[in-house]
């Protein structure tokens, strides 16, 4: 008697699509990000800008060494928030394109869908939580 051979090759199991309720939800969350970070740029602009005008009123008040290394410290702070922010602004932007393409969602690194809670956390993610874990420990 023959001996049945069952062959379970992995059928390539294609992401789940979002629908277009929740693609219209998750580019409302994009908008709404897209505008925080804005704002925080322009605060921390306008913050920067007011600093520097009162650092260059030099009416001979001299000022305390201390003092000019905390305004440093500061601006340089400033710089790296403004910098963090432009990049999460770039993802956004990138994440938009997706949603008009058609590819919203789906983990850049493995083709599968990104879990929904990973995306209303951050809704400009490009990869599922595993790849995510794997880059960050590859840095």
């Amino acid at each position: 008697m023959p001996t049945k051979k069952t062959s379970k090759a992995k059928a390539v199991k294609k992401p789940k699509k979002l629908t277009k309720k929740e693609l219209e939800y998750f580019k409302k969350l994009l908008f709404q990000s897209r505008e925080e970070h804005v704002q925080d740029l322009k605060n921390m602009s306008d913050e920067s800008n007011s600093k520097s005008s009162e650092s260059s009123d030099v009416s001979g008040h001299v000022q305390h060494m201390a003092d000019v290394a905390t305004d440093m410290y500061d601006k340089e702070f400033t710089m790296g928030l403004a910098s963090k922010d432009r990049e999460i602004l770039q993802k956004i932007e990138e994440a938009l394109k997706r949603i008009d393409d058609g590819t919203y969602g789906i983990c850049l690194e493995k083709g599968e869908a990104i879990n929904k809670a990973r995306l209303e956390a951050i809704p400009y993610a490009e990869y599922c939580l595993t790849c995510q874990e794997e880059l960050e420990n590859k840095r």
